[in-house]
């Protein structure tokens, strides 16, 4: 992948991300510092890459998803804040920076993951110019991130730690808490792009696949991966009795699944043409990724 290209992406949505998180001069100005310091704190930007790739392969404007795309990766930051919280994963370092409550509290982490949550869906009200799709596509990322997607799949994993679980069970948990809002970025992407309901379908499905590759890796990574690199401690997952795909099918066994997933992932981009080469290649570079 071109790695020039990927930087000038990231920046653009950096650069529309500071607009919508604009630092505000009144008494409760610290929530903004906690919020932007976990917003602004690195990161693939993948959600929003792909809700705007995914638009502009149906035909849309990168203009009008843009908002969207925002909000998505506001509601992802959120869920990290309260991902690691004494709480939750109790971690003191993300993205090689200390953790939100770290630098700033827990109650000050625990709002400032709330204020995010909210902003998202201030932003995508706001900017929404299709008001049938966006609407629809504002809905997609409820969802997404809900008790039937996110926060359901972090209940399941918490009620799980310490279990003997099913591959199935372990599956389901994260097809809706990472798998969830990475689909409802590739499908708001191509709602907002006014794309037909069987489009928007192949949109979910690459979605699916490449939601539980990129688990995998994660899982992989937590094992064979690097403190400095990751920018997080290794061996977490493993302290906390928490169940990885490595765990219970071995470093082998998932790595063929990867490659398995991914593969699935990019046959379906295979019927948009040259459009995907940039999906396509963003794949690949996820399921290689070190960090």
């Amino acid at each position: 992948m071109n790695k020039d290209e990927l930087k000038q992406r990231i920046e653009k949505i950096d650069n529309a991300l500071n607009l919508y998180l604009k630092k505000e001069d009144n008494p409760q100005s610290i929530i903004y510092d906690a919020m932007r310091y976990s917003v602004f704190a690195g990161g693939k930007r993948l959600r929003p890459m792909l809700m705007l790739e995914w638009c502009k392969l149906c035909g849309g404007s990168e203009e009008d998803a843009m908002p969207f795309a925002c909000a998505m990766e506001m509601i992802h930051t959120y869920s990290l804040i309260h991902d690691d919280l004494p709480a939750m994963d109790n971690d003191n370092l993300r993205r090689g920076i200390p953790t939100n409550h770290i630098k700033f509290g827990e109650a000050n982490a625990i709002l400032a993951g709330d204020a995010l949550l909210n902003k998202a869906f201030e932003t995508m009200l706001c900017f929404g110019k299709d008001a049938k799709n966006a609407m629809r596509a504002m809905y997609e990322i409820a969802l997404s991130s809900g008790t039937e997607g996110m926060i359901g799949g972090q209940i399941v994993d918490i009620e799980s730690e310490g279990k003997d679980i099913s591959i199935d069970t372990l599956k389901y948990l994260h097809t809706l808490k990472t798998g969830a809002i990475i689909r409802s970025s590739c499908k708001a992407g191509a709602i907002l792009a006014g794309a037909k309901d069987e489009t928007i379908k192949r949109a979910d499905e690459f979605a699916i696949n490449l939601g539980i590759a990129f688990q995998i890796r994660d899982d992989i990574l937590d094992v064979e991966g690097s403190t400095d690199v990751l920018g997080k401690p290794v061996g977490s997952d493993n302290e906390q009795d928490k169940n990885t795909y490595v765990k219970l099918l071995g470093l082998d066994r998932s790595k063929a699944l990867v490659k398995e997933y991914s593969s699935n992932a990019k046959a379906i981009l295979s019927g948009f043409g040259d459009g995907a080469e940039f999906l396509t290649e963003l794949t690949d570079y996820l399921i290689s990724r070190n960090n």
